[in-house]
């Protein structure tokens, strides 16, 4: 399996400039193969990981789960 490191900060600043969710990243780099990203913090230190699927179905089913658990979250917060 691919592992892809990405400094957080930097990455969603990023997707901030380009107008763009990181899910249409993410279908961008789906291939055959998985991938587990790595979510850097400035220091170099882990902050979190995705396996990326090796299809686009799997990583919609996803970003649903995701949505869902977001959504919970902030109302629990709230």
């Amino acid at each position: 399996m691919q592992k892809i490191q990405i400094k957080a900060e930097q990455f969603f600043d990023l997707l901030k400039l380009k107008d763009t969710s990181m899910w249409e990243i993410f279908a961008q780099m789906v291939d055959s193969n998985e991938k587990e990203i790595i979510f850097l913090d400035n220091e170099d230190k882990i902050l979190f990981n995705y396996i990326l699927p090796s299809n686009l179905e799997k990583l919609e089913e996803d970003r649903k789960e995701f949505s869902k658990q977001f959504s919970e979250k902030l109302t629990n917060f709230n």
